[in-house]
């Protein structure tokens, strides 16, 4: 399914794989985020997924003209858990309200493992 919004002017057609993407660029910025994470992690192992695969840690889903964003992430340890999760909803909830158009979503975080330090 896709994002379409109206104006004046016609409608603009955004994929789920450009939200993802915007979501994933967008999450990456904030502080204690190591990476994302494979979904489905299985038996406690987290996959850290490379910045080119960003959105394969991200799940789009777009009903009754809500977009629901999950994403997959792995944390650095010691961090606060609770607050990076936070910081993390809004600057993607903002990133895709002000980038692309997006008013009403839903962000939703799954801590799919931690990790010592940060990579790349």
């Amino acid at each position: 399914m896709e994002q379409e919004l109206k104006n004046e002017f016609g409608k603009i057609v955004i994929a789920e794989g450009v939200i993802s993407e915007i979501a994933g660029l967008a999450a990456m910025e904030c502080y204690g985020l190591v990476g994302m994470s494979s979904q489905g992690v299985q038996e406690g192992l987290a996959n850290l997924l490379g910045k080119e695969n960003l959105s394969r840690g991200i799940e789009v889903v777009i009903r009754d003209d809500i977009t629901v964003v999950d994403l997959y992430i792995i944390l650095e340890y010691g961090v606060n858990i609770s607050e990076v999760a936070n910081n993390i909803m809004n600057k993607v909830k903002y990133t895709l309200e002000e980038d692309v158009g997006i008013e009403t979503c839903e962000i939703n975080i799954n801590v799919q493992g931690v990790r010592v330090g940060e990579t790349g």
